[in-house]
């Protein structure tokens, strides 16, 4: 008996298992796994922390606001004057 060549062997196991069952894998909707130095894992790592320490932070801010029943106003005691001076005007 000569050795089945590993090309026809897998196709031979995949029209078995299409015999014995209905399951099928989902499709592949993102890009295969990649392989990243340790460097750049660690980036992600750190910016993915930082990402998640500000969310945490504007929930417990907005949970505070909402359990205190602050309302967040803009204050403009004068109005538009109050930003004049910022103003650059050219005196020549």
């Amino acid at each position: 008996a000569s050795p089945v060549p590993p090309e026809e062997r897998r196709l031979r196991d995949k029209k078995h298992l299409d015999d014995i069952t209905a399951a099928r894998l989902p499709p592949l909707h993102h890009s295969p796994a990649m392989l990243l130095s340790i460097e750049e894992s660690i980036a992600i790592q750190i910016q993915q922390k930082e990402a998640y320490e500000e969310m945490q932070a504007k929930l417990a801010a907005q949970k505070l606001a909402e359990r205190l029943n602050i309302k967040m106003l803009r204050f403009e005691p004068e109005g538009k004057a109050s930003m004049q001076y910022r103003e650059v005007r050219d005196e020549d």
